[in-house]
């Protein structure tokens, strides 16, 4: 098999995680009534419990612990542990609806060049940590310097006037 420049692995997409769980029920309902998957069907042939979830283009695949009293709990939220980041459209609407969850979160804020990202962490009911933010608002430029992408329109004037132009006119075209 012949290498791909930048993508020798020749991959499409993400498309989902595995979460082990201490309760899959706990999970179902942590992932489906907080952050809107929708359970879908999983291959019968699989000998042990678990249960699949669907939505925003990942999966989210949860697997029953086998020694689920064993499992570790994390309580403190650090933004630097693993995570999944969501991308969401209204951060205050977010803060507002955990808040009336009871659901304990880690606000912070990054600043690049002037562009601010919103950030919220907390956790699963089994420790594992969740970030909802508005990162669309920071462009993502390769090291070499060269514009890949930007989620938000909104924000390609300011983009444009802090990248060189040959940068920004390959972004707009």
């Amino acid at each position: 098999m012949k290498e791909t420049a930048g993508n020798p692995l020749h991959l499409k997409s993400l498309n989902h995680i595995s979460l082990v769980c201490r309760s899959i029920e706990e999970s179902i309902n942590f992932y489906t009534n907080v952050l809107g998957f929708i359970p879908i069907r999983r291959p019968g042939s699989f000998d042990f419990d678990g249960a699949w979830l669907f939505n925003y283009g990942i999966g989210i695949h949860l697997l029953q612990s086998e020694h689920p009293d064993n499992m570790p709990k994390k309580t403190e939220i650090n933004p630097k542990d693993n995570h999944i980041s969501f991308q969401c459209e209204s951060m205050g609407a977010v803060e507002k609806k955990l808040k009336e969850m009871e659901i304990v979160y880690k606000r912070q804020r990054v600043e690049e060049g002037g562009i601010y990202v919103d950030q919220l962490f907390f956790h699963d009911p089994d420790g594992f940590m969740v970030e909802i933010c508005n990162c669309d608002n920071l462009p993502v430029i390769s090291l070499a310097g060269e514009m890949i992408r930007s989620c938000s329109r909104i924000n390609l004037d300011i983009i444009s006037q802090q990248q060189s132009p040959s940068i920004c006119s390959a972004v707009t075209q």
